[in-house]
């Protein structure tokens, strides 16, 4: 650890620093050491950067060395430039460094730092026992251990050099480059990842793990990164992620990493989509093969918020909401129609309850990110976009999706670009689509009252909408006749209050809505005498 640190404090060094918004990080290069004698972490990163727009000072976020002695001190920084050294101080969690660059310089600053991280590295014993170590950086957490700019519209690329003692074996982001071993008897590991990254998905795991590689997809190796104590468990647990990434190289385009490892871990979540290496938490190993749509759901995000990311988390559906419609359509194709209208009935009940309750938008600016993980940015998101194919069409939804990603991987997009191609792809106005579903606080609630004229034989209707705001709603009236046919009626749903008459050639026995499961709604249905 004292050999890794030394080459740093000897390069020539001027000192800088990041402001939030006025520099785009082009490229991170982790130097990090831990051991098993305590919890320190000896860091040293040197950070590329292109100014954007010139300012008295830069800014990096890393967290402050708390009173209770966790948190990061910073003992060194400096550019690669021997252009002097200035002073740099850290407060409210931020490294700021006096900067003399212009706008479009380029630069390279080194910053050697070292403490306990309160969070972002977790550092623990597994199950079993055994000592680990796991970053866990989404949303912002990252800045607890290494510093960086914490933000999704910042991406980079990334190289971890990991020491660790020598029995660890060490996955991360990217293709392993080398394993050495030091003097000392440390084990070096490093990494590199040259598709940019926001660091929400940046990652490294350090473990005793046992390591199986299940086979390649299209060239793309894939394996399972397991604890020796449960491994052939894990192994068979995991095997099917092979089969799960195959059928989105399909759907949605070519895996957009080298590798694609399946790690079990101590992430504080069931799952993290960091990218190349998703983390599972540590009892999803169980040997009976019962976290099919976990891990689809973790693998839709290496596209889906790891290569095509929100512009910030207020658009979070971008990412959460395609993984879960994603993984509902993977259960389809595998299970059948049924097994996906199932699961679009029961989150459709979680996102009534939700939003009765919170009276929130799905895109929806709030300071605590962790709020955002709610049943909006998931099952809301995942029926919107359900709501977009069944209105639009399966192949005109499909080329939507395939070009979404096209248009934006490895950049950041917002919900209005995901608009424009839906609109472009479908020829149509989505205009009031999206901000009835996506920026408006509320859901539809229907009062459908009925009745047959026996002389005319026909169906009256009449609906109202209960909630505030006025919805544009397709929906499919199914009639049931006493003759046993069945007959649909579509309709639109556009105004507070309308009425709606069919011929039937009998008295409906009743009169079902939305049959195919196509439309977010509440709905209380009235048959008058």
């Amino acid at each position: 650890m004292k050999r890794l640190l030394s080459v740093f404090l000897s390069l020539p060094l001027y000192f800088t620093g990041n402001a939030q918004n006025n520099i785009d990080v082009l490229h991170y290069r982790f130097h990090v050491a831990v051991s098993d004698d305590n919890d320190t972490l000896f860091g040293a990163a040197i950070i590329k950067f292109v100014v954007k727009q010139k300012e008295s000072s830069i800014q990096f976020d890393l967290t402050n060395l708390k009173k209770d002695g966790k948190g990061m001190l910073v003992t060194v920084v400096g550019y690669r430039t021997g252009q002097g050294i200035e002073t740099f101080k850290q407060e409210n969690n931020k490294l700021i460094i006096p900067s003399r660059l212009n706008k479009g310089d380029t630069a390279e600053v080194v910053i050697n730092y070292k403490g306990i991280p309160s969070d972002g590295l977790i550092i623990s014993k597994n199950k079993y026992g055994s000592r680990t170590f796991f970053s866990d950086n989404w949303p912002n957490r990252a800045h607890n251990w290494i510093p960086c700019v914490d933000d999704p519209a910042d991406k980079a690329t990334v190289e971890f050099l990991v020491v660790t003692p020598p029995h660890y074996k060490v996955v991360s982001n990217g293709v392993l480059v080398e394993e050495s071993r030091s003097a000392e008897g440390y084990k070096e590991t490093w990494y590199k990842e040259d598709v940019p990254l926001p660091t929400k998905v940046m990652v490294i795991g350090v473990a005793d793990f046992s390591v199986n590689n299940t086979g390649t997809v299209n060239c793309v190796p894939v394996s399972s990164w397991v604890f020796p104590e449960n491994q052939d468990k894990g192994f068979y647990d995991y095997a099917i992620g092979k089969d799960i990434l195959s059928f989105y190289m399909n759907y949605i385009g070519p895996f957009p990493y080298k590798k694609l490892a399946n790690v079990q871990s101590k992430t504080i979540f069931g799952g993290m989509e960091n990218a190349g290496a998703i983390f599972y938490f540590e009892n999803s190993v169980s040997g009976a093969n019962n976290q099919e749509t976990l891990i689809a759901h973790e693998t839709v995000h290496q596209w889906f918020g790891d290569m095509a990311t929100e512009k910030s988390f207020a658009h979070l559906w971008l990412s959460e909401g395609f993984a879960t419609y994603l993984t509902h359509i993977y259960i389809e194709s595998k299970y059948g129609t049924d097994s996906l209208n199932k699961r679009m009935r029961d989150e459709r009940e979680e996102i009534i309850a939700f939003v009765k309750s919170s009276h929130r938008p799905v895109v929806d600016s709030t300071a605590d990110y962790m709020q955002l993980l709610n049943a909006n940015s998931y099952q809301k998101g995942g029926w919107v976009l359900h709501m977009l194919r069944r209105q639009l069409g399966d192949s005109v939804f499909h080329k939507a999706i395939r070009e979404y990603y096209a248009t934006y991987a490895g950049k950041n997009a917002e919900t209005k670009d995901l608009q424009t191609i839906f609109e472009t792809v479908s020829g149509k106005d989505l205009g009031q689509f999206f901000k009835q579903w996506l920026f408006t606080p509320e859901n539809p609630v229907l009062d459908i009252t009925w009745k047959y004229d026996t002389k005319k034989k026909e169906v009256h209707l009449h609906i109202k909408q209960l909630q505030q705001a006025v919805f544009n709603l397709p929906l499919t009236i199914s009639l049931d006749g006493k003759a046993g046919t069945n007959s649909s009626k579509n309709i639109v749903v556009d105004k507070k209050e309308a009425d709606f008459t069919f011929a039937v050639a009998a008295k409906p026995t009743q009169l079902i809505t939305d049959p195919l499961i196509s439309l977010l709604f509440e709905r209380k249905i009235t048959e008058l005498q």
